[in-house]
Protein backbone atom coordinates (compact mmCIF):
# COMPACT_ATOMS: atom_id res chain seq x y z
CA UNK A 1 0.00 0.00 0.00
CA UNK A 2 1.26 3.63 -0.82
CA UNK A 3 2.74 5.93 2.20
CA UNK A 4 -0.07 8.42 1.06
CA UNK A 5 -2.90 5.99 0.98
CA UNK A 6 -1.73 4.30 3.97
CA UNK A 7 -1.94 8.10 5.91
CA UNK A 8 -5.34 8.90 4.33
CA UNK A 9 -6.74 5.10 5.88
CA UNK A 10 -5.18 6.49 9.14
CA UNK A 11 -6.54 9.86 9.42
CA UNK A 12 -9.90 8.69 8.19
CA UNK A 13 -10.13 5.71 11.04
CA UNK A 14 -9.17 8.47 13.83
CA UNK A 15 -11.88 10.93 12.62
CA UNK A 16 -14.28 8.18 11.78
CA UNK A 17 -13.85 7.43 16.03
CA UNK A 18 -13.48 10.54 17.09
CA UNK A 19 -16.79 11.20 16.12
CA UNK A 20 -18.24 7.93 16.91
CA UNK A 21 -16.79 8.39 19.90
CA UNK A 22 -18.74 11.86 20.25
CA UNK A 23 -21.87 10.52 19.06
CA UNK A 24 -21.62 7.88 21.64
CA UNK A 25 -20.70 10.56 24.72
CA UNK A 26 -23.61 12.94 23.64
CA UNK A 27 -26.07 10.10 23.46
CA UNK A 28 -27.16 11.00 19.98
CA UNK A 29 -26.91 7.23 19.01
CA UNK A 30 -29.73 6.51 22.17
CA UNK A 31 -33.42 6.74 19.66
CA UNK A 32 -34.70 7.98 22.99
CA UNK A 33 -32.75 10.91 23.08
CA UNK A 34 -32.95 11.46 19.74
CA UNK A 35 -36.50 11.48 19.71
CA UNK A 36 -36.95 13.31 23.30
CA UNK A 37 -35.90 15.82 21.49
CA UNK A 38 -37.91 15.71 18.90
CA UNK A 39 -41.22 15.55 20.72
CA UNK A 40 -41.59 19.72 21.39
CA UNK A 41 -45.16 19.69 22.20
CA UNK A 42 -44.42 16.98 25.03
CA UNK A 43 -41.67 16.32 27.42
CA UNK A 44 -39.16 18.01 25.32
CA UNK A 45 -35.22 17.34 25.73
CA UNK A 46 -32.67 19.77 24.82
CA UNK A 47 -29.80 18.32 25.19
CA UNK A 48 -29.09 17.71 21.76
CA UNK A 49 -29.16 21.11 21.00
CA UNK A 50 -26.41 21.76 23.14
CA UNK A 51 -24.67 18.99 21.59
CA UNK A 52 -25.20 20.56 18.05
CA UNK A 53 -24.17 24.22 19.62
CA UNK A 54 -20.96 22.51 20.73
CA UNK A 55 -20.32 21.32 17.42
CA UNK A 56 -20.84 24.63 15.74
CA UNK A 57 -18.79 26.56 18.37
CA UNK A 58 -16.00 24.24 17.13
CA UNK A 59 -16.25 23.77 13.95
CA UNK A 60 -17.47 27.71 12.67
CA UNK A 61 -14.02 29.45 13.92
CA UNK A 62 -11.99 26.46 12.40
CA UNK A 63 -13.75 26.33 9.21
CA UNK A 64 -13.87 30.07 8.73
CA UNK A 65 -9.94 30.15 9.94
CA UNK A 66 -8.37 26.63 8.31
CA UNK A 67 -11.00 25.42 5.82
CA UNK A 68 -12.56 27.68 3.95
CA UNK A 69 -9.51 29.39 1.97
CA UNK A 70 -8.05 26.35 0.97
CA UNK A 71 -8.31 24.89 -2.22
CA UNK A 72 -7.48 21.25 -1.36
CA UNK A 73 -7.86 18.74 1.51
CA UNK A 74 -4.71 17.66 4.23
CA UNK A 75 -5.40 14.25 1.57
CA UNK A 76 -4.80 16.51 -1.95
CA UNK A 77 -8.72 16.26 -3.17
CA UNK A 78 -9.93 19.32 -4.51
CA UNK A 79 -12.49 21.03 -1.99
CA UNK A 80 -15.65 22.29 -3.98
CA UNK A 81 -18.92 23.77 -2.72
CA UNK A 82 -22.21 21.92 -4.33
CA UNK A 83 -22.92 22.13 -7.77
CA UNK A 84 -26.60 21.82 -6.90
CA UNK A 85 -28.32 24.58 -5.33
CA UNK A 86 -32.26 25.35 -6.14
CA UNK A 87 -34.71 23.96 -3.69
CA UNK A 88 -37.02 22.19 -5.96
CA UNK A 89 -39.53 18.99 -5.22
CA UNK A 90 -36.63 16.15 -5.10
CA UNK A 91 -34.78 18.28 -2.12
CA UNK A 92 -38.49 19.16 -0.28
CA UNK A 93 -39.65 14.77 -0.68
CA UNK A 94 -36.05 13.81 0.76
CA UNK A 95 -35.71 15.97 2.99
CA UNK A 96 -39.19 15.11 4.34
CA UNK A 97 -38.30 11.58 4.04
CA UNK A 98 -35.59 11.84 5.89
CA UNK A 99 -37.09 13.59 8.87
CA UNK A 100 -40.11 11.27 9.07
CA UNK A 101 -37.13 7.58 9.27
CA UNK A 102 -35.29 10.19 11.38
CA UNK A 103 -38.69 10.91 13.77
CA UNK A 104 -40.25 7.77 13.49
CA UNK A 105 -37.15 5.57 14.76
CA UNK A 106 -34.77 8.16 16.20
CA UNK A 107 -31.66 7.60 14.26
CA UNK A 108 -29.94 9.39 11.31
CA UNK A 109 -26.98 7.63 9.60
CA UNK A 110 -24.20 8.35 11.29
CA UNK A 111 -25.43 7.57 14.75
CA UNK A 112 -27.53 4.10 13.62
CA UNK A 113 -23.74 3.05 12.11
CA UNK A 114 -22.22 3.82 15.26
CA UNK A 115 -24.66 2.07 17.19
CA UNK A 116 -24.47 -1.17 15.39
CA UNK A 117 -21.12 -1.89 17.60
CA UNK A 118 -23.69 -2.17 20.46
CA UNK A 119 -25.41 -5.13 18.47
CA UNK A 120 -29.22 -4.41 18.96
CA UNK A 121 -30.98 -5.91 16.24
CA UNK A 122 -33.37 -3.40 15.64
CA UNK A 123 -30.49 -1.00 14.64
CA UNK A 124 -28.63 -3.62 12.04
CA UNK A 125 -32.41 -3.91 10.54
CA UNK A 126 -32.77 0.07 10.10
CA UNK A 127 -29.39 0.29 8.93
CA UNK A 128 -30.05 -2.87 6.22
CA UNK A 129 -33.39 -0.84 5.20
CA UNK A 130 -31.42 2.65 5.36
CA UNK A 131 -28.89 1.04 2.64
CA UNK A 132 -31.99 -0.14 0.50
CA UNK A 133 -33.03 3.04 0.48
CA UNK A 134 -30.55 4.38 -0.98
CA UNK A 135 -30.08 1.97 -3.68
CA UNK A 136 -33.75 2.95 -4.45
CA UNK A 137 -33.06 6.55 -4.26
CA UNK A 138 -29.80 6.13 -6.25
CA UNK A 139 -31.91 3.92 -9.08
CA UNK A 140 -34.52 6.56 -8.91
CA UNK A 141 -31.50 9.08 -9.34
CA UNK A 142 -30.65 7.43 -12.26
CA UNK A 143 -34.11 7.52 -13.71
CA UNK A 144 -34.65 3.92 -13.79
CA UNK A 145 -36.88 3.66 -11.12
CA UNK A 146 -40.01 6.13 -10.12
CA UNK A 147 -41.15 6.97 -6.75
CA UNK A 148 -44.61 7.13 -5.65
CA UNK A 149 -46.28 11.19 -6.30
CA UNK A 150 -42.81 11.85 -7.84
CA UNK A 151 -42.77 9.19 -10.86
CA UNK A 152 -39.16 9.03 -12.68
CA UNK A 153 -36.31 11.48 -12.24
CA UNK A 154 -36.21 14.13 -15.05
CA UNK A 155 -32.89 15.73 -14.72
Amino acid sequence: MQKSKFINLIISLVSGLLFGAGMIVSGMVDPNKVIGFLNVTGNWDPSLAFVMGGALAVFTPIYHLFIKQRQYAINGEELTLAAKTKVDSSLITGAAIFGAGWGLAGFCPGPAITSISAGSHITLAFVVCMIVGIMIANRYLAGRFALPFIGYNKT
